[in-house]
């Protein structure tokens, strides 16, 4: 089969299952992308477009995002054209709705169905917009974030069917597209992402190994600290947590920028921000910054780690999330309703207050200090991934099942 993959930031979501087709050996894949670093592939034929425009720093709030994603949809749309000028065309189109990447392929490729990933629907209520006092919404946010849903509106009758990886932001769409959309996760690789008792972990503050099961180690990821992903609450629980268990090694993982919402006006960010706020109430000695590190050492610190901490507002559910939980780590997590779709109290994890930083340090306390209490709860953990988000059994076979759908009988895809 002939597969045109398209998202800005290769590979995106697809990396699973850009990786699962090439093993298959009979597929000629393409991959568009803005991402002039893009990871090279083998089997994979990686062209990288330029936008063919850019709004102007003056550009006009309410159309920019729009004026953007016309940029970049007929940037993409010109690098398809020379793509089929070459004698290529795809049986299927496969790509990300959220840059506008999409908006003009059908006039390159009228006759290829497409599927399109739909992320997120903007909107002033019920997701991390005006969610969170400290970051009051402007009189304008609601028309520009309105505004935001003109990509999504006009891409939605571009596609033939849309995918969204959770029903959490399946619903943050109007109903009108809802029957348009299925809804499954990226896939989540359970049998690389496995809990490890033994593994050992060397800090360069640390003069010996740390170990699972000599070490209490606390555990906070996200790709940037950020208050999206909780990070300020995070912080204010720390003196709880250490002043319950003084024992605890903290290690934090994320670079010290912003990846969504505002930005903080501290000079250190977000994280100098909060280092002030709490100031000496924290033994730092024992609060490892990590920054952004290499995959396979992130897998060490969550499979390390007797707790594990994810405070996101109510915004898509990270990957860490889930695959935390295939590593089989007891989560505490914030009680919002992206994140109970995928834990549930007292089972796969434990659910607190977002606003409560005594409550958030009050349940890690517990965890730490009473592990027999809380010992099922990794495995369960690591048990509801595997049945629900596992990339090989559960995802892949549904992402195959639906491309079927689209594609003549000839060229469909064996279900694993």
């Amino acid at each position: 089969m002939n597969i045109m993959f398209v998202h800005q930031n290769m590979p995106g979501q697809y990396r699973e299952f850009v990786q699962w087709l090439v093993g298959r050996g009979v597929h000629n894949i393409v991959f568009l992308t803005q991402r002039k670093n893009a990871p090279k592939i083998d089997g994979v034929r990686t062209i990288v477009y330029k936008p063919h425009n850019v709004a102007k720093d003056d550009a006009y709030g309410l159309s920019r995002t729009w004026e953007n994603a016309t940029g970049s949809g007929f940037g993409a749309a010109q690098a398809a054209s020379k793509l089929k000028d070459t004698g290529f065309t795809p049986d299927i189109i496969i790509g990300h709705v959220g840059w506008g990447e999409l908006t003009f392929m059908k006039e390159v490729y009228p006759n290829t169905p497409i599927i399109g990933f739909f992320e997120y629907y903007y909107s002033a209520h019920g997701g991390p917009v005006g969610f969170d006092p400290e970051s009051p919404v402007s009189a304008h946010s609601p028309y520009i974030l309105a505004s935001n849903n003109a990509v999504p509106l006009v891409n939605i009758e571009v596609v033939d069917l849309g995918h969204c990886p959770t029903y959490w932001q399946r619903d943050r769409f109007p109903e009108s597209f809802h029957d348009k959309c299925y809804v499954c996760h990226d896939g989540i690789r359970t049998d690389t992402l496995l809990p490890d008792p033994d593994v050992e972990l060397t800090l360069g503050r640390v003069d010996r190994a740390l170990t699972r099961a000599d070490d209490d180690i606390v555990t906070y990821m996200a790709r940037n600290l950020e208050t999206t992903r909780g990070f300020h609450q995070f912080m204010r629980a720390l003196p709880g947590i250490q002043a319950g268990h003084p024992n605890a090694r903290v290690l934090v993982i994320g670079g010290n920028d912003t990846s969504y919402g505002g930005k903080s006006k501290h000079p250190g960010g977000l994280r100098g921000q909060m280092e002030a706020e709490v100031g000496d109430r924290v033994d730092w000695s024992r609060v490892h910054f990590l920054g952004q590190v290499p995959f396979e050492d992130y897998q060490k610190i969550i499979q390390i780690s007797k707790c594990h901490l994810y405070l996101s507002m109510p915004f898509v559910l990270s990957w860490s999330c889930l695959e935390s939980m295939s590593m089989g780590a007891t989560i505490v997590a914030s009680d919002v309703a992206p994140v109970r779709e995928a834990i549930t109290h007292g089972e796969t994890g434990l659910i607190v207050d977002f606003f409560d930083p005594d409550a958030i340090a009050a349940q890690v306390v517990d965890v730490l200090q009473n592990p027999e209490t809380y010992a099922h709860i990794g495995p369960a953990a690591r048990d509801h991934v595997v049945k629900t988000y596992d990339f090989h059994t559960v995802c892949l076979p549904e992402h195959i099942r639906q491309i079927n759908d689209l594609v003549p009988e000839a060229k469909r895809m064996a279900l694993p």
